[in-house]
Order: structure tokens, then sequence, then C-alpha cells
């Protein structure tokens, strides 16, 4: 007798057996309350994989105790959703779990809307690609949308633990939990993926085996295809892909582009992670890259495959050729860590606007400086709060462009922001 996998067996399906996304399912969270009173919106699950989109699906089902259709939007179409609609409107409330929504084209998302709207199912889509972009407006304004986070270290230990103690499989084995680093590592925070490979660690070292570092990476080495046929590695090949641009290699760019473009990857979804690649990676470096990545992915959503392969494989080389800069990036993180930590600070009143007589006797915009009544189009004026005097969230990094910037921005702010 064959048994599901180990991820199968072990899916919980109440709210407290669910290891992870407390934001959301803990006590007293927006979506826990929810589905206690039974009134639970159509709603879009959005995270990466592995960390227990389906599983809040089927919990949520379990609990309101409704039919659950499942449908898959790389096998499923038009007619097996007018199929789930047409039964469902027999039946006292119905669920419908809809696995990676975002590949679902307007037609097909169009096709939910009625039924979506008047009841008829309670829509539950899961996605690991942001549904703004995917999703359509009027589909996306229908539903709440839910972000699951990445399960962190903590988290994937006790699930660990969890399923060595209650699976009654490996309960069997009585395996010794010895050292977790490469069973996480490998798993990249996919709980599926670090439940596969644990039960294939397991079955390979067998009765009172000891699970090791060593072990781990050992057998997974030998036997990674058997716990890799769900499609996990496609997040393992576009990480290898963005990380051989990020080095500076065509090459290796050009083969993880070619495994994807083999396995039938939606082109836009690897075009889109060229357009953040040409922000976060090359940033003002470059500003072409930029533009080169933004045609490409309007070129590649226009004529699909096989010719859009020769556009990626283009705009790919070119971003793995140009130089690298991640200030950009870093400015960003750097900004919001610095409202995060002061909190909402005031607007200096020289920067704000002063459209009534009373903002005006409040000292709103006095001393403002109108940079264009000055030479060069610029003075000197403070930008930030107070608290935030001569701090330099943006710093240009050691390249040709962006050594330019840094000599302009010297030039004109002298010594506040220490270029």
């Amino acid at each position: 007798m064959n048994l599901p996998p180990l991820a199968e067996r072990l899916r919980p399906d109440t709210l407290d057996s669910l290891i992870g996304q407390q934001h959301l399912t803990g006590k007293g969270s927006i979506l826990r309350t929810a589905i206690e009173k039974g009134k639970v919106p159509s709603m879009i699950l959005w995270g990466p994989p592995g960390v227990g989109k389906t599983t809040i699906a089927n919990i949520i089902a379990h609990t309101l105790q409704q039919k659950f259709y499942t449908l898959s939007a790389i096998s499923s179409g038009v007619k097996d959703i007018r199929e789930v609609i047409e039964e469902a409107k027999n039946l006292n409330g119905a669920i419908l779990f809809i696995d990676e929504i975002h590949r679902f084209n307007k037609g097909q998302q169009d096709a939910l809307l009625g039924a979506v709207e008047k009841g008829i199912v309670t829509l539950i889509g899961a996605t690991t690609e942001n549904p703004s972009f995917e999703v359509n407006s009027a589909l996306l304004s229908r539903c709440q949308v839910y972000v699951l986070k990445a399960l962190d270290q903590t988290a994937l230990i006790e699930l660990l633990h969890y399923a060595l103690a209650n699976d009654a499989v490996l309960k069997n084995l009585k395996i010794k939990l010895k050292e977790t680093e490469a069973l996480i590592n490998i798993s990249g925070g996919d709980a599926r993926k670090l439940l596969n490979l644990l039960e294939l660690v397991s079955e390979t070292l067998g009765k009172n085996g000891t699970i090791t570092d060593d072990a781990v990476m050992e057998i997974a080495q030998q036997r990674i295809a058997l716990y890799d046929k769900k499609g996990e590695q496609h997040y393992d090949i576009i990480s290898a892909f963005i990380k051989s641009m990020r080095g500076s290699d065509p090459n290796g760019a050009v083969y993880w582009l070619a495994r994807m473009i083999e396995g039938g990857e939606d082109v836009k979804f690897i075009a889109r992670r060229m357009l953040i690649f040409a922000s976060e990676d090359i940033g003002n470096s470059n500003p072409n890259a930029l533009l080169l990545a933004t045609s490409t992915f309007q070129a590649v959503a226009m004529i699909g495959y096989p010719e859009s392969r020769i556009i990626l494989s283009q705009c790919a080389i070119y971003l793995a050729t140009s130089v690298k800069s991640n200030a950009s990036y870093m400015a960003i993180g750097d900004a919001l860590a610095a409202v995060q930590q002061h909190g909402d600070l005031p607007v200096p009143l020289h920067l704000r606007n002063a459209p009534t007589k009373l903002m005006k006797n409040m000292n709103y915009g006095k001393d403002y400086k109108y940079a264009h009544s000055y030479e060069n189009n610029f003075v000197i004026q403070d930008f930030l709060p107070d608290e935030l005097k001569g701090k330099a969230f943006y710093v240009p990094q050691k390249n040709t462009r962006e050594e330019e910037l840094r000599k302009f921005l010297k030039e004109r702010w002298k010594d506040k922001y220490g270029y």
C-alpha cells in the first residue's frame, strides 16, 4: 500500500495545529476571527511556496464543513470552472480553491466573477506572485488579500520534531534528530519540501538512525529527484538564474534560462524576475538595464513561446554583463528601517503645503527656497526631519555612472551627507 507523502499525512485540519502564520491564524487575528464566525470572504493567499496556503484553505473547508473543490490553474480551464459553479449552485455554501491562480488568464478569471459576487462559491486563490500584477482588478476587488510569511527557523525545527513524534511511520523508525541546518538550508524555508526531505532521509537511514547535516547532504545529493518531483526545483532554478546574473556570468544565466524554458516556465515569471533584478542589482550604475527589462517584459507578454526565448536570452545576457550596484535597494531598505525606528516624524514646516490662510499663519511653507530661483537650480536646505539631518540613505557605489553621481552630489551638498 502506497502511503501519501509525509507532508500530506501531516497536513493539519485545525488552526491550533497549524505551525506558523500566527499573524493570520493566531488568537484574535483577522482571518481566525472570520473563520470562527463562519463568515469567510473570498480571498487570495499570497506567499512563498510551502508556507501553508493550501493547508489554510483545507482548514477553512473543514471548519465550515462546506464542500471543497480544488482546481489547478495549470491544468484547469473555463469548462472546469463552470462545472464547479453549476454543482455549487445546489449546495449550501462551497469553497473553490485554485492553486497558482496567477496562471489563470483573463477569460478564466472572468468566469469566476459572477459566482464569487453572488456568493455561490467562496474563492480561495493561492499564489506565489504579487496578485496586483496577475489577478485582474475586477476579481481582486472582490477578494481579501492575505500575505503569508516565510516560516522562520524556529517554526521549521518545531515542524521537524512534530513530524518525528507524531507521524506513525517515522515514529516507528525511532529516528534521532541531531542536526537541522542542512535540512532547513536545502528546503529553503518550504515546509512541504522540508517534510519530504525528512521522509527521504529517515527512510534511507532506517530504524534508530541519526540525522546529521553530513547524512542529509549525502542523501540529498544522491536522490534529490525523489523529493523534487512536485516542482520545488522551480524556485531553486530561478535562484540560480538570478545569482548567475548577479555574479556577471552570462553562461550560467543562459543555461538556467534554458532549463526554465525547457520546463515550460511562464515567460512573464522569468521576465518579471529580470525586471526586479535590473533595479535591485544594477540600478543607477546602468539605468538602461531597467528600460531593457521593462521592454522585455512587454515583448514576451505579447509574443510568448517559442520566439520569446530569444528576447529573454538577450536581456539575461545584457543584465549579466552589466556593471552592478545594489545602492538603490540598500537606500530604500535603510530608509524603511529609519521609518520603523523613528516612527512618523513631523514634516519640517518649510516643506509643508500651505493652501489656507490658517496654515500660512502657522508658518507652513515659510522659508522654503524654490530651487529654480537659484544658480544651477539648486540651493542647500534641509529635506529631512531634524532627527535625520545629514543621514545619507543613498550611497553611490564604485562604478563609472555612480562615481559621476557621487561627484554631482558632493558638489551640491558639500559635506552635508558625507559624499
